[in-house]
């Protein structure tokens, strides 16, 4: 939703949930769930990233949080475990208008740079614009995070490709110094340094989390099924800071009998009291998301990921912020907007329900 002050579209708590509650089909130009709430007025702020430039397969990620925002207006609201999660008051604030122009240039000279690496043309001007960009992004997001965050708010971030929470990261760093760990649902480690010479490449978001962000106490990574070993290695090489339950592992543990909430906990036991939830939708079966930008067979099923973000909140820990990202819509369907509103809504829930906000149906 990009804000237009002179037609007033942001609407008062009372009037978002009246208009929520009315049982009546939004207009196609809502916003998220199909109203238009005032993020002073919200506790939970979402910030849209409409940023891929350093995607290496599939594109379109930066154009999911739109979709998934148009796709949220057919979602029921009365979930059946969080409860009536809309009305805690859940908001998007204005897409970046600069992010969204600086995409598309830094995406083309990422994808020289990539090919230079290929055939040895490579540009240092080009890795350097787009390491520029990169740095303008994360600056962004953990600027805008942190003035949310000042006011009391929680903050989620909704990508994009999966370099944006950077700074949404460090921005919790600096308001929770006694530290907290990070749930890392997805199909890669994300642990490679400067991935292709990209500084801040969706894969090397968590290897950048790890290097810088010494607030990070742990990192609990699930699903992960697709890496190298330079990533195999450094998540050793974490030692207690890290632990990874692969995909593999996940399913054999489940031929061999032992229930899925056996191993939930087992998960969850890992963090410490806060947690930030960082969600690839690659860490969900393809079937959930065949358009996201590096699909791997495998993952968990839609039900399985949720599950384990309700396992987290009835563990006790408290879940300090989240993202999303990934989320590719297909030129042909809605679906994979239509599985990741869904999670996002499931994510706000954790976060809302986990702190309290929300009480128990």
């Amino acid at each position: 939703m990009r804000y237009d002050p002179l037609k007033n579209r942001y609407e008062s708590f009372d009037q978002a949930m009246a208009r929520l509650e009315s049982g009546l089909p939004p207009p196609p130009s809502a916003g998220f769930l199909g109203c238009d709430l005032d993020p002073i007025a919200a506790k939970l702020v979402l910030l849209p990233v409409p940023w891929e430039a350093t995607t290496s397969y599939g594109g379109g990620t930066a154009d999911g949080a739109q979709a998934m925002i148009n796709a949220s207006h057919q979602l029921d609201l009365d979930d059946g475990y969080f409860g009536p999660i809309y009305r805690a008051g859940i908001a998007f604030v204005e897409e970046n208008d600069d992010i969204r122009i600086a995409n598309h240039s830094a995406r083309l000279a990422a994808l020289r740079v990539m090919e230079g690496l290929c055939d040895g043309t490579a540009n240092d001007r080009d890795l350097v614009r787009v390491n520029e960009a990169g740095s303008m992004v994360n600056h962004w997001v953990w600027q805008t995070a942190k003035q949310w965050i000042e006011k009391g708010k929680y903050v989620g971030v909704v990508g994009g490709d999966h370099s944006v929470p950077f700074g949404a990261i460090k921005a919790l760093c600096e308001a929770h110094p006694d530290g907290f760990g990070v749930l890392h649902i997805d199909a890669h480690h994300d642990l490679r340094e400067a991935y292709e010479g990209f500084e801040h490449s969706h894969a090397s978001i968590h290897y950048n989390v790890m290097e810088q962000c010494a607030q990070v106490k742990k990192l609990v990574q699930v699903a992960i099924r697709d890496f190298c070993s330079e990533e195999k290695s450094y998540m050793q090489g974490l030692g207690t800071r890290g632990s990874v339950f692969y995909q593999s592992d996940i399913f054999r543990r489940k031929a061999g009998g032992e229930t899925f909430a056996s191993i939930c906990k087992d998960i969850v036991g890992q963090l410490p009291e806060k947690v930030y939830v960082s969600f690839d939708i690659d860490g969900l079966d393809p079937v959930c998301c065949p358009n996201t930008g590096t699909p791997v067979p495998g993952g968990l099923s839609f039900e399985e990921g949720v599950y384990l973000l309700e396992v987290l909140v009835e563990s006790g820990r408290k879940v300090i912020g989240f993202d999303l990202c990934e989320v590719s819509p297909g030129k042909d369907n809605e679906w994979d907007a239509n599985v990741g509103c869904r999670v996002l809504y499931k994510l706000c829930g954790t976060l809302l329900k986990s702190q309290g906000v929300l009480q128990a149906k």
